[in-house]
């Protein structure tokens, strides 16, 4: 136990016999972990496997016998030494070890194992950004993703009953200090430039797997804002975990429906993920206490965006604009306009204006929806024929056409033609063909 003296010093120095022994099979202890750490970048998977699933029943063994003499009322007699050296060729900065990541995310069930493989990443995180200046590296960065995706922490203490070493149960870390660490480890990722592809997988977990195990949630904005700024999909992702941190966290960020606006874009018609843009939009905008501006201008950019959007979108945004206006009954103005005849040919709503205040949403109207009414696809002119009448209370359940491709459109039309019947003229035609009889006059009406 101690301070390892190196082989030469133990022979030369004025050790016992079977201190000298002592020394010398630590060193091939020593040797043999550094052999297995050797083995976690081996070409064949198997050998990687076997090496970590050793090295963990070496952590076992050390942490009941250790090998560092330290006070044992803490519960630092882990072997956090030999953790962290798993911890560093497991991110690896040349290879792809998501597979053995994977293989070591079985350990993490142990709550004392995962507490210090937290601790670990941060400190591996830490230095190696730092000696690559911050510059982004895609597998490494991916490695740590994985590994830090894989770590979930118990919400409860009493949770915290599964250990690797079991003379550390009761006195180990509350769940508290867990995730705190948990939190740590995350915001010391995120606060270097990350690959564009990884926002999107870090966002997609973000509300259910990452936010729920911090102590302060609210230190995501810097994350958030700066995923924004990446633009796209990316945009809309960062302001759902906005959203989030808003509404059940109580942040102020006034700009929140601001930089959702300005995401309409006509682009966001055409990208696979228009889906997911419209079900969080009508989130977003569920709440009944809007200022009826904000709505205006988000019906009026929607429906000035309509113009040249394809039919599958159509079909989601007129129904979308009907709910804001459902929901608003103040913004029925957009379409209940008397004098608007006598009114200037000119919109006086500014398209290229950021800010939804500033738009002039409701000194305009609807126009393009009434535009749309002459659209080449019937089912498109068939919904906005419905602005015509007045709007029901009960809302339309965009739900069932968000997937909607343009292919089941086709095929939805193709298929209606078939079943559909066609009228026939039952009577006889009288007047058709002169001297005829009535033989050739049905024939001729059939025909």
């Amino acid at each position: 136990m101690g301070k390892l003296p190196e082989e030469e010093e133990a022979l030369s120095g004025g050790y016992s016999a079977e201190e000298k022994f002592r020394i010398f099979m630590r060193h091939r202890y020593k040797n043999s972990v550094e052999i297995l750490l050797d083995h976690l970048s081996h070409e064949l998977h198997t050998i990687k496997e076997s090496a970590l699933c050793c090295l963990i029943k070496f952590a076992t063994a050390e942490g009941q016998h250790p090998l560092e003499n330290l006070d044992w009322s803490e519960h630092y007699s882990f072997p956090r030494e030999l953790i962290q050296a798993v911890v560093d060729n497991l991110l690896s900065k040349t290879a792809d070890n998501s597979l053995l990541i994977s293989r070591f995310q079985e350990f993490l069930e142990m709550d004392d194992l995962r507490y210090y493989v937290m601790s670990s990443i941060r400190e591996n995180v830490g230095r190696v950004m730092e000696q690559n200046k911050g510059a982004v590296m895609p597998i490494y960065q991916n490695n740590v993703f994985t590994l830090m995706s894989s770590i979930s922490v118990p919400n409860e203490e009493s949770e915290l009953s599964n250990f690797m070493l079991k003379c550390l149960s009761k006195c180990f870390s509350p769940s508290q200090e867990h995730k705190r660490t948990f939190e740590r480890m995350w915001l010391g990722f995120l606060k270097y430039k990350l690959p564009s592809s990884m926002y999107k997988r870090i966002l997609v977990i973000l509300h259910d797997s990452i936010l729920p195990h911090m102590s302060k949630p609210t230190l995501m904005i810097d994350f958030l804002t700066a995923a924004y700024d990446v633009g796209g999909a990316i945009s809309l992702l960062a302001l759902n975990g906005l959203f989030v941190l808003i509404h059940q966290h109580n942040l102020d960020y006034p700009d929140f429906y601001k930089k959702l606006y300005n995401l309409l874009e006509p682009s966001v018609f055409h990208v696979k993920y228009r889906a997911r843009f419209f079900h969080l939009a009508n989130i977003f905008l569920s709440s009944s206490h809007l200022p009826v501006y904000l709505v205006a201008a988000f019906a009026k950019r929607l429906a000035r965006l309509a113009l040249t959007a394809p039919p599958t979108a159509l079909l989601i945004v007129l129904p979308f604009i009907y709910n804001l206006i459902r929901r608003h009954p103040s913004s029925r103005v957009l379409i209940h306009k008397p004098d608007a005849e006598n009114d200037a040919v000119e919109d006086p709503y500014l398209m290229e204006e950021k800010d939804p205040a500033q738009c002039r949403a409701l000194d305009s109207s609807l126009w393009e929806i009434k535009t749309l009414q002459r659209h080449y696809h019937p089912d498109v002119a068939k919904a906005a024929m419905l602005i015509n009448t007045p709007l029901s209370d009960q809302e339309d359940d965009i739900s069932e056409v968000l997937e909607t491709t343009a292919h089941e459109l086709m095929e939805k039309d193709l298929k209606q033609s078939q079943i559909k019947s066609v009228p026939l003229e039952f009577e006889t035609a009288t007047h058709l063909l002169k001297g005829g009889g009535d033989v050739l006059g049905q024939h001729f009406c059939l025909v």
